[in-house]
């Protein structure tokens, strides 16, 4: 896995390990318990790296398909699933994931920073 050393990583929350070198984590992101990142698709048989950039937080319970990209400062909100790309600077919540918010800017652990 490639995950920054100053990234945080809840208990509980799950990395795929079938896969593990296609999970990519930038620096002063936080990942909570019981979020799932995947890197494979059983299904169809394949592995892909999964991105996850700077300063994002990932809540509680979301999930985070295989072969995406969470860009910088990107917020995704507890319980989200993300089916699609995500663009920096954004909030996401819902199943299926939606950006709800663009133009934001996060500080450490993807704590939203004041306008």
């Amino acid at each position: 896995m490639d995950i920054h050393k100053s990234c945080r990583i809840s208990l509980r929350a799950r990395l795929d390990k079938t896969y593990p070198k296609g999970i990519h984590i930038g620096e002063r992101s936080y990942v909570a318990a019981g979020a799932v990142i995947l890197s494979h698709d059983f299904t169809r048989n394949i592995h892909c790296d999964t991105f996850i950039g700077k300063s994002c937080f990932i809540g509680i319970n979301a999930i985070v398909l295989p072969g995406l990209r969470i860009g910088d400062n990107v917020i995704v909100g507890s319980g989200t699933v993300i089916t699609k790309d995500v663009p920096a600077n954004s909030i996401v919540a819902g199943n299926p994931g939606r950006i709800i918010k663009s133009g934001i800017g996060t500080k450490r652990f993807g704590q939203l920073a004041k306008s």
